[in-house]
């Protein structure tokens, strides 16, 4: 990994379902560029799950998405206007909808909520070494 390239990467956007592929390849390329290629499947899997769900539950589809490379591996949030939070759910695995949280709980090592003033940040972690080869 060269020094100089930033550990650290923003994405200001508005989501919207047919720019989520454009920002899927985004993620992965900063992933490749970290030397995180082994992350870039479930990454992109809960950056997907995260800015759909400021698209259908969000009153703005403006939100932020922070990459960061880690010693351990990777951590990514979403910061949005909305105060309510996720919620897990036992997925009906009939329904069209409702799997997305249970699936990024099932796939991140870590994640979490912040609540703020003006919002709230939905975050991940992936570790490197937890992903099959």
């Amino acid at each position: 990994m060269a020094d100089n390239i930033p550990q650290r990467y923003e994405f200001r956007l508005r989501v919207h379902p047919q720019k989520l592929a454009e920002v899927r390849r985004a993620v992965g390329a900063r992933l490749r560029l970290w030397g995180r290629g082994e992350l870039v499947t479930p990454a992109a899997m809960c950056v997907t799950e995260l800015l759909s769900n400021v698209h259908k539950h969000a009153a703005s589809p403006e939100c932020v998405l922070t990459l960061e490379n880690r010693p351990y591996g990777i951590c990514a949030a979403v910061f949005d206007s909305e105060t309510s939070l996720p919620v897990v759910k036992e997925p009906d695995f009939l329904s069209e909808c409702g799997r997305g949280m249970f699936l990024l709980s099932k796939t991140a090592h870590e994640w979490g909520t912040d609540l703020h003033d003006h919002g709230k940040t939905v975050w991940f972690t992936l570790r490197a070494e937890a992903v099959d080869p």
